[in-house]
C-alpha cells in the first residue's frame, strides 16, 4: 500500500451540491498509473491552444526598416526563370506587363539590364568611333564614353519613373506604384542592347534605322503598360503625360544615335591638322 499511489472519484448529484454527498458510499479508490515509465504516457499540449505572446513579440519584430538589407532584400526576390520570362514578355509583349509582374515588381533585372547597356554602348561606340576615324593616325580609347552611357542609362531609367510617379500621385492617381514604373522603364532598355550590337556599322542610314526600330518597339511597349495607369487621370492630362513619355523617350534614342554611333552624325569630332589649328587660332585672335 505504502509503494502504490491511488486516484479519488469523488461522485457529484446533478444539482452539484458537494455538501451533501457522503463521502463513505461515494469515495472510490482506483490503481494510479504513476508507476508507469513517463516517456510513453506524457501527454500532448493540444494544439489548438493560443499563440504564446512572444510569437507575436518576435513577429512584429521582424518589420523591414530602410537602414536594413532586409529591406532592399524585398526589391531583388526574382530568379532566372521570372527574369527571362520578364525579358521575353519585354521583347515579345502579349499581355499587359503589369499582368505579368502579378504584383512583385523587381530591381534585379532593370539593373542589369541597364549595366549591361552601359558596357555594350561604351563598346560599341568605340568600335563606332574608330571605324569613323580609321586612317586618320592614332586612335585613343575615350573612357568618357563609359561615364556617359552610365549617366545617360542611369539616369534616364532612375529620374523619369520617379518624375512620372509623383506627377501621377499629384494628379491623384491611386493605381501609380514606383517600383512598377522602375520595372517598366527598366525592362524597356533591354530593346537597345540589340540595338547597341548592331549599329555600329559605318552606314549612317542603317544605324539610324536601328535606333528608330529600338525607339519605336521601346516607346510602344512604353504607351500600351503606362496608357492604363495613365488613364486614372482625365483625358487631358492623361494625353499631355504620353505626349511627354514618347518625347523624352524620343530624346533618349537621339542621344544613344549622337554619342555613340557618331559616325556620319553632328558629333563626329574630325583630326584638325597642325596647321589647320593655327590658322583657326589666327582667325580666333584677329575676330
Amino acid at each position: 500500500m505504502a509503494n502504490r499511489g491511488y486516484d479519488v472519484v469523488v461522485d457529484v448529484d446533478n444539482e452539484g451540491d458537494l455538501g451533501h454527498t457522503d463521502l463513505q458510499e461515494d469515495l472510490e479508490f482506483h490503481s494510479s498509473n504513476f508507476d508507469q515509465p513517463q516517456g510513453n504516457s506524457r501527454s500532448k499540449i493540444p494544439s489548438d491552444l493560443p499563440a504564446p505572446v512572444t510569437a507575436n513579440r518576435s513577429s512584429n519584430s521582424s518589420k523591414r526598416f530602410l537602414w536594413t538589407l532586409a529591406f532592399y532584400q524585398q526589391f531583388f526576390d526574382v530568379d532566372t526563370a521570372e527574369v527571362l520570362k520578364r525579358c521575353t514578355a519585354a521583347l515579345y509583349p502579349r499581355a499587359n506587363f503589369l499582368d505579368v509582374l502579378d504584383g512583385n515588381p523587381d530591381l534585379y533585372g532593370p539593373f542589369w539590364i541597364a549595366t549591361t547597356v552601359v558596357a555594350i554602348l561604351f563598346l560599341t561606340g568605340t568600335i563606332s568611333g574608330y571605324l569613323a576615324k580609321r586612317g586618320e593616325g592614332h586612335f585613343a580609347y575615350d573612357f568618357r564614353l563609359l561615364s556617359g552611357a552610365a549617366g545617360l542609362i542611369y539616369g534616364y531609367t532612375g529620374v523619369i519613373p520617379v518624375a512620372l510617379w509623383g506627377t501621377l500621385k499629384w494628379f491623384g492617381s491611386e493605381s501609380a506604384n514606383v517600383l512598377e514604373c522602375w520595372a517598366l522603364y527598366g525592362y524597356a532598355n533591354l530593346i537597345w542592347i540589340p540595338v547597341a550590337l548592331v549599329s555600329w556599322s559605318p552606314l549612317t542610314a542603317l544605324n539610324y534605322a536601328f535606333v528608330g526600330v529600338g525607339f519605336a518597339m521601346s516607346a510602344l511597349f512604353l504607351f500600351r503598360n503606362l496608357y492604363p495607369v495613365l488613364s486614372a487621370t482625365d483625358v487631358k492630362t492623361s494625353k499631355i503625360l504620353l505626349i511627354i513619355v514618347v518625347a523624352l523617350h524620343a530624346g533618349l534614342a537621339i542621344a544613344i544615335k549622337i554619342l555613340f554611333f557618331a559616325h556620319g552624325s553632328p558629333a563626329a569630332k574630325k583630326v584638325v591638322s597642325g596647321g589647320d589649328r593655327d590658322v583657326g587660332s589666327r582667325m580666333l585672335f584677329r575676330i
